[in-house]
């Protein structure tokens, strides 16, 4: 019976990874307009995060956005 798991095993497997990608690609684009950096990319930059978090926190501790908003939300 092991023997006929693997293949049910791989398939699974690759489903999910579909799966994890797509809800990995839909979160970015939430996130940032740019696609996101390869895995093998040597250098990231980490700008826009650090430039995201500062504006974060200064919502939050001013509860004003310091920058463009979304109209109706």
């Amino acid at each position: 019976m092991k023997i006929l798991y693997k293949p049910f095993g791989i398939i699974a497997g690759l489903i999910g990874a579909r799966i994890a990608k797509a809800i990995f690609g839909a979160l970015w684009d939430r996130i940032d307009q740019d696609a996101p950096p390869q895995p093998t990319t040597e250098q990231a930059s980490l700008s826009k995060a650090v430039d995201r978090a500062g504006a974060r926190a200064f919502h939050y501790l001013t509860g004003i956005w310091p920058g463009e908003t979304r109209a109706g939300g």
